[in-house]
């Protein structure tokens, strides 16, 4: 039965673009969306300042009229997903205050939007949280006290430092007087017998071998930018591995591990790629036009007010697009380089 709603649903968004006229006039400003022709030019962009993307001409068989045969969507590979969602969702707490709320034209409840939280402020959390669960020690392992006041704590472990010297001062002079000539001793030892040498080496080896299986049990993902006709803005597909030696694709409940749970399953889906076929995690681009006009008038507001450089340009479109899409999928970590500050705020 599901089965059948699928290709039903998938019958009828075919025939709802189909009937859809392509946009001719651009309203990048008005409604946050973009003609096929922008899109290239953003695409372009993109292509030109992050290599790690490019073109690709899918299937010809599903080729759009609208698009340069060469230019029908935009692709990353092998993009690293170093962790899941929920350890992030835990350790760094989302609350209310984090997301923003876009009304909704495809459905009945709110759209929420994650705000983009600066890797500074997760840190930050991620830190208040450790001091609040773990006690925190001095050098003799014992607890420190704690303190609201920051300045109070750091005079408290200075004096306590201060009197621990004191006490310790003679027995460290002794010691080190009577260790100093075997210092020498143990360091011709060491150029003898080349242990300095042997253990770099060995130390290096070790590092590139934990490197390399680290590398091997992290996931992978392929992403693709599609022009979505009926909604009028790029649309996100993403395909995931389980490693870089993987060929068997990730199931749609492994791949909504890394989405954030107030997505997974709503705006989120697992739907047919436009270009080649095959099942993805799609991204829905049903506020994509809402939460893109938001965005860019807080960048041309803060811009007029002097905070910011330039006004964003169409250039720009997916650069801030997908610095957007990065608060959906926060853990995949693919290239959009340019630093892009994008309230969601209205």
């Amino acid at each position: 039965m599901s089965s059948l709603l699928t290709a039903g649903a998938n019958k009828f968004r075919k025939a709802r673009e189909w009937a859809t006229p392509t946009l001719k006039d651009s309203a990048f400003l008005e409604r946050g969306v973009l003609t096929p022709e922008e899109f290239v030019n953003a695409g372009d962009e993109l292509v030109y300042k992050c290599p790690t993307w490019h073109w690709e001409s899918g299937d010809p068989s599903k080729r759009k009229k609208y698009l340069p045969k060469d230019k029908q969507y935009l692709v990353t590979r092998s993009v690293p997903c170093p962790t899941r969602v929920a350890a992030l969702e835990n350790s760094v707490g989302v609350s209310d205050d984090d997301t923003a709320r876009i009304e909704d034209e495809c459905g009945g409840d709110d759209w929420l939007v994650s705000k983009m939280i600066s890797p500074e402020e997760q840190q930050r959390r991620m830190d208040e949280k450790l001091e609040e669960e773990f006690d925190i020690l001095d050098e003799d392992g014992e607890t420190l006290e704690k303190v609201d006041n920051a300045n109070d704590a750091n005079l408290k472990t200075v004096e306590a430092g201060i009197e621990k010297l004191e006490i310790k001062a003679d027995t460290k002079e002794v010691a080190h007087s009577q260790d100093a000539d075997d210092e020498y001793a143990d360091m011709e030892e060491f150029e003898d017998d080349d242990v300095m040498e042997d253990e770099a080496a060995v130390a290096t080896s070790t590092a590139n071998a934990s490197g390399e299986n680290i590398m091997k049990g992290v996931r992978i993902y392929d992403l693709s930018i599609t022009y979505d006709k009926y909604y009028q803005t790029p649309r996100v597909y993403m395909l995931g591995y389980a490693s870089s030696d993987s060929s068997q694709p990730l199931t749609g409940d492994e791949m909504f591990q890394d989405v954030m749970s107030d997505y997974a399953n709503r705006t989120v889906t697992i739907d047919p790629h436009p270009h080649v076929g095959g099942q993805y995690a799609s991204i829905h681009p049903c506020q994509h036009g809402a939460v893109m006009k938001t965005i860019v008038k807080n960048l041309t507001k803060a811009s007029a007010d002097g905070e910011k450089g330039k006004p964003p340009s169409v250039e720009m479109y997916l650069f801030i697009f997908l610095k957007f899409i990065s608060s959906i999928i926060p853990t995949v970590i693919y290239d959009f380089t340019m630093d892009v500050t994008a309230s969601t705020e209205k």
